[in-house]
């Protein structure tokens, strides 16, 4: 029978060869990142200029937003190309597609992992509907991100009569995932893990790719992990295990059995920490879109507040779900977002985008950088900076009902709430609501063609996408919406005709 084969971090970073294409396994925060092996890599580069030119693969963001995951390889030569799903985890390799010293490729979270999974079963590249008509199609840029991002990596195919996206395939030389514990036959468990993420998809494309898997755990066993289920990624995939026995659980803190799904919801809880201010008033009106009995979905930003409003107002949540692959639990949010305190079930992330691909989520509250006169809404490039999608493409693209979260304008609003009445104490000097996007994340013409129910909230006002395009359906009590919303637009929208006959009431201001 195979024995586990132990290395330390540094011997596993001299067997990465220069040109090499490398997988980080894992979510931002330190959820599920093997960060000890990556610093071996970087330390390697930073002594002896490798291993260079390198191809940079990741699905969700990898690090602390400082120093770990990503940014391990933001070297100026270490990496040639970067295939990220999130940016933000690494303001250096940020800075590194800015300037074109890398060639910088974004692409969603889940065609991205679950092209590591047909990489893995051999198959030539993934076929999916995820990414029509958004920054991933190559009708809007097909993910470059930058002028050294030239190779097609999607193209835009007909099966059936059907348009769809093919993702070509990779070859990935080295895989890096983490675990809690390694057993003698290289068995690896994710137990006391908050998720379990892409670790066996990535070993899988390595390992039958002719590629290698490195592994980091925090336990060495003396015994065969039992039970058997309890195995997240089988020995047989796994090439090398390095022990670091001062592993987190996530960023920072020590192993919370609460957040492994090891221990279950006290009967009693302490009272949910709500958002303040701006947040507090958009999720407060957002929470207002929940309905009893449905597959919920809450993303990063002000959505993750949604769930203690509603929690503080009687207002029942229904089955949660976010892309890492939690069920249920209550939702950390920040650099934490990802985990999940008492979950109750914790599948593998590509199965939870498989879920969102088939159109699992009735309800998804997404967040919102800017939106459209056509109802397109982009959170993957703003500013100068790649951002990324993240889970956000997969899960908005077939959700029954999307309901996206943001402010109405950005940089010096200030908004107070006296009374249950809106004030805008000072406009911002940005819009959020634009003639067009620079980068569709989600595309408004595609809903409209599938139906699908649109709402935008925020803290002065409701659209909603209709046929027709997009209409203002409500303002906040205490909002003028000629003044504080119509007259701030630089296109006209249609209004909604109970809301027209308000107005039609209202004096001119």
């Amino acid at each position: 029978m195979r024995q586990v084969r132990w290395m330390d971090a540094d011997a596993m970073a001299a067997r990465v060869f220069d040109g090499a294409t490398v997988v980080l396994s894992g979510s931002g925060g330190g959820l599920q990142e093997a960060d000890h092996v990556a610093a071996a890599i970087e330390r390697r580069f930073l002594a002896t200029g490798h291993p260079r030119d390198l191809t940079l693969v990741h699905g969700l963001g990898i690090g602390d937003g400082v120093e770990s995951g990503v940014s391990r390889f933001a070297h100026e030569g270490m990496v040639k190309r970067v295939i990220g799903g999130h940016w933000t985890w690494s303001r250096r390799m940020q800075a590194l597609a800015r300037r074109n010293a890398i060639e910088a490729y974004t692409l969603p979270a889940g065609p991205i992992q679950t092209l590591l999974r047909e990489a893995g079963a051999g198959r030539h590249g993934l076929v999916t509907h995820i990414g029509l008509h958004t920054f991933a199609d190559p009708r809007h840029g097909g993910g470059k991100c930058n002028e050294r991002a030239t190779d097609d990596l999607v193209e835009v195919i007909t099966l059936g009569g059907r348009e769809l996206l093919w993702y070509k395939p990779i070859r990935v030389d080295f895989a890096l995932i983490r675990g809690t514990a390694c057993d003698p036959l290289g068995n690896l468990t994710s137990r006391e893990e908050p998720a379990d993420m892409d670790a066996f998809a990535a070993a899988m494309a390595a390992h039958n790719g002719g590629g290698e898997v490195f592994a980091q755990v925090r336990d060495r066993l003396d015994a065969p992990i039992v039970p058997a289920r309890d195995v997240s990624v089988p020995g047989v995939l796994v090439d090398f295990v390095c022990l670091h026995e001062a592993q987190c659980q996530t960023t920072g803190a020590g192993y919370d059995a609460s957040i492994a799904g090891r221990e279950a919801a006290p009967a009693e809880r302490d009272a949910p920490v709500l958002p303040e201010g701006l947040r507090y008033l958009i999720a407060r009106r957002a929470a207002q879109e929940l309905e009893p009995d449905r597959c919920v979905n809450f993303g990063f930003g002000v959505p993750d507040g949604i769930p203690a409003v509603a929690r503080a107002e009687g207002l029942e949540i229904g089955w949660t779900t976010i892309e890492q692959g939690p069920h249920n639990g209550e939702l950390l949010g920040g650099h934490l977002f990802g985990a999940t305190r008492w979950p109750s079930a914790i599948v593998k992330s590509t199965e939870q985008f498989d879920f969102f691909s088939g159109g699992g989520v009735d309800i998804a509250f997404l967040g919102m950088g800017e939106m459209d006169a056509q109802g397109n809404v982009n959170v993957s490039w703003l500013g100068e900076n790649i951002v990324g999608p993240g889970g956000f493409v997969d899960i908005t693209q077939r959700a029954k009902k999307v309901v996206f979260c943001g402010a109405f304008e950005a940089k010096g609003l200030e908004v107070a709430q006296r009374d249950g009445r809106v004030q805008i104490v000072r406009p911002g000097s940005v819009p959020k609501i634009v003639p067009q996007v620079r980068h569709i994340t989600f595309s408004g013409e595609r809903a409209r063609a599938e139906r699908q129910k649109v709402v935008y909230v925020t803290e002065r006002a409701v659209f909603e996408l209709r046929p027709a395009g997009l209409t203002l359906m409500e303002v906040a009590p205490g909002i003028d919406a000629r003044r504080d919303v119509l007259e701030r637009l630089a296109f006209p929208v249609a209004v909604d005709e109970r809301l027209q006959a308000a107005l039609r009431r209202a004096p001119e201001s």
